[in-house]
């Protein structure tokens, strides 16, 4: 009997999920639902973004490679080196867009892998170092340029003046900030219908709303949360997923839903993947991780 019993506290202690769940949580994960550690060796992990097929990509930054976890199961290399690529998104033509900070630019990598490099400066003066980005339906872009010290550049200032958010129109004509006045935005996700737009400050520790106006520029912000984010997305029912500690969710009236707990020390970035979009991937320090979902990713 004792040793039954041995095998049962195994069982359960091995049964449980990785992650403590909030009982909020249940409209977004199905309880007992475990985070899954997926294989490989990374120095630090960021940037996940899905194809349409539901491929996952992330970037390995100190290591300059972009890999790929495909539907099947499989990790992969997609591209190295990789212009030390940070946040990425794909647009609706299967273009990779990444934010490649090893010479502050903007990358577009179509599906053969043809790079080109679509700016990185503004008035001038090389960009911060773009972080995040998101595509806009119409194909324009929103991208964070907040400053971190990268190892790798000869600069040790801050090229810009300001720490902001800016707006690429569709023709790539026009460049202009739409954001100013945060301390260090960082993560940015946009509603699929394009209307509505979400920054984070990090240093701030507060995440903002803006309304999209048709000329791209931003009216209407409005406080979501006090709380800031490195990446973030949404999912089909408007919630949104802020990284940090672990991934917390809240509802898009900015009414927190609960806290995935992952175990590193940060978590830098998540994206809907997978064929049905029902799997959450989160880019976490030396870690790449998944944990199943009740609701499908808009991202």
């Amino acid at each position: 009997m004792r040793y039954i019993n041995i095998l049962l506290a195994m069982f359960l202690l091995f049964s449980q999920p990785l992650f403590s769940q909030d009982a909020g949580l249940s409209v977004i994960i199905k309880p007992g639902t475990n985070l899954e550690k997926l294989p490989g060796d990374f120095a630090f992990t960021e940037g996940p973004a899905a194809d349409k097929a539901g491929n996952v990509y992330f970037t390995d930054q100190p290591n300059n490679r972009i890999m790929m976890w495909g539907t099947d199961g499989e990790l992969s290399t997609f591209m190295q080196p990789c212009g030390r690529s940070n946040g990425m998104f794909f647009d609706t033509k299967g273009n990779l867009w990444s934010c490649a900070d090893e010479k502050n630019e903007l990358w577009r990598i179509s599906p053969d892998k043809s790079i080109e490099v679509i700016l990185n400066k503004y008035n001038g003066k090389l960009l911060n170092g773009p972080n995040d980005l998101w595509v806009a339906p119409d194909g324009s872009i929103y991208f964070t340029d907040p400053y971190y010290k990268r190892s790798w550049w000869d600069h040790a200032e801050m090229p810009q003046d300001k720490q902001c958010v800016y707006f690429l129109s569709a023709d790539r004509k026009t460049l202009k900030r739409v954001e100013d006045e945060l301390l260090q935005p960082n993560g940015i996700v946009g509603t699929p219908d394009g209307r509505i737009l979400y920054v984070a400050d990090i240093r701030g520790n507060k995440t903002w709303t803006y309304l999209i106006n048709a000329d791209g520029t931003l009216t209407g912000k409005k406080l979501f949360c006090e709380m800031g984010s490195d990446g973030m997305t949404i999912d089909a029912k408007g919630n949104i997923y802020l990284t940090g500690k672990g991934v917390t969710i809240f509802d898009k009236t900015g009414k927190r839903i609960g806290n995935i707990s992952v175990p590193e020390d940060w978590t830098a970035n998540v994206c809907f993947g997978g064929k049905n979009r029902k799997a959450l991937f989160i880019t976490a320090s030396k870690g790449f991780y998944m944990v199943r979902t009740r609701i499908k990713g808009a991202y």
